[in-house]
């Protein structure tokens, strides 16, 4: 190793473990739930750490960004803020202090005491509540959201778990019974009988359609190739997790005169990869280099949808523009700043009336 590069490693060490600890200290924080059942795959997750793909330390985070932020904005915190992700079923978490929840993403039947509890809304929990998510009804992730957060040190300036890596999060593994989670002293009564609106709300089929941009290497396979991709359904294979989903469907002709493996490159989460069986595979956020060409990537609008994907499901992909691609984030953007709007209107008018009084 040069002295050029032992100082730069010795310099990103010590920028880790300055985070660490800097983010550690001083934090208030309070029992919020015990977790009495895991569940398949619960984590902590916020909207993910960037920056450091140099050192092969991916993204993470949440991998339905959206449902993320708009949990966030129903309890009052800040739309980055770390919450739980939780995969297919089984998690049960008893409270152990009152705290204001909400649970977007996929319905994963979420119960509080037994009893149905709607999503894309806010309760109250009080202590000895408990919540329960029994089954999968649409989507495979669902997202709890706490008034006051889950606090948990932040690794790089972020909160997510990083699973392969072993760190973020939960000392970087997913949850386990028996954990207790913490939270701020945060009560967020102020938000109690909000929802985000019905129709903003999106659904998760079992047939899904992805807008897509074609590239970086889309020259590298033929016409009839790309025509393959935008007129087939695509099946969710059983390999699919945090890193990426594999297709089962008709083959993706490559042109003769081109190599299957190119040299390795960064990766962007929604990159569709063709490998040598020349079957799609979709990256997410926990992989941060491929060598495989990559034929178009899914624009951002459409890549919660992705999230909640699981076996069997089927996928289909249309290409649109660029300007397209814009058009639909920035309405996505738009109607969150409006519903961030109504919930500091409302936070406004119940300290009024508590002023009042």
């Amino acid at each position: 190793m040069t002295f050029v590069s032992c100082r730069t490693y010795l310099g990103t060490l010590l920028f880790f473990i300055f985070s660490y600890f800097r983010t550690t200290a001083k934090m208030e924080r309070v029992p919020a739930f015990e977790v009495l059942e895991p569940g398949v795959l619960t984590t902590i997750q916020d909207l993910g750490r960037y920056g450091f793909s140099q050192f092969g330390v991916p993204p993470s985070g949440a991998l339905d960004a959206f449902s993320l932020r708009v949990g966030n904005l129903l309890v009052g915190n800040g739309e980055e803020d770390a919450c739980l992700e939780i995969t297919l079923m089984g998690l049960r978490m008893r409270a152990l202090k009152e705290v204001v929840i909400a649970i977007t993403g996929g319905d994963l039947s979420p119960t509080l005491n037994g009893e149905s509890v709607g999503m894309w809304r806010t309760h109250l929990l009080v202590q000895d509540d408990v919540i329960a998510f029994k089954k999968v009804g649409a989507g495979c992730r669902a997202y709890l959201s706490a008034g006051g957060g889950f606090l948990v040190p932040k690794v790089m300036g972020s909160s997510s778990t990083y699973l392969s890596g072993e760190f973020g999060g939960l000392e970087g593994r997913p949850l386990r019974r028996g954990d207790v989670l913490y939270s701020s002293r945060s009560s967020s009564l102020d938000r109690l009988g909000l929802r985000f609106p019905n129709d903003w709300i999106p659904s998760f089929e079992k047939e899904v359609l992805l807008r897509i941009i074609p590239g970086p290497q889309d020259h590298h396979f033929t016409e009839k190739g790309f025509q393959t991709l935008t007129s087939s359904s695509y099946e969710v294979t059983p390999q699919c997790d945090r890193m990426g989903v594999r297709l089962d469907g008709p083959r993706i002709e490559r042109r003769p005169d081109v190599e299957e493996s190119i040299i390795s490159e960064g990766l962007t989460s929604g990159a569709v990869q063709v490998p040598g069986d020349g079957k799609p595979i979709i990256f997410l956020t926990e992989l941060v280099t491929g060598g495989y060409t990559k034929i178009a990537t899914i624009i951002s609008r459409d890549q919660p949808r992705v999230a909640q994907l699981k076996p069997g499901d089927r996928v289909r992909f249309k290409p649109i523009s660029i300007e397209e691609a814009h058009l639909s984030l920035k309405e996505q953007e738009e109607r969150l700043r409006e519903f961030k709007k109504i919930t500091q209107n409302q936070a406004l008018a119940v300290d009024k009336v508590r002023a009042e009084q």
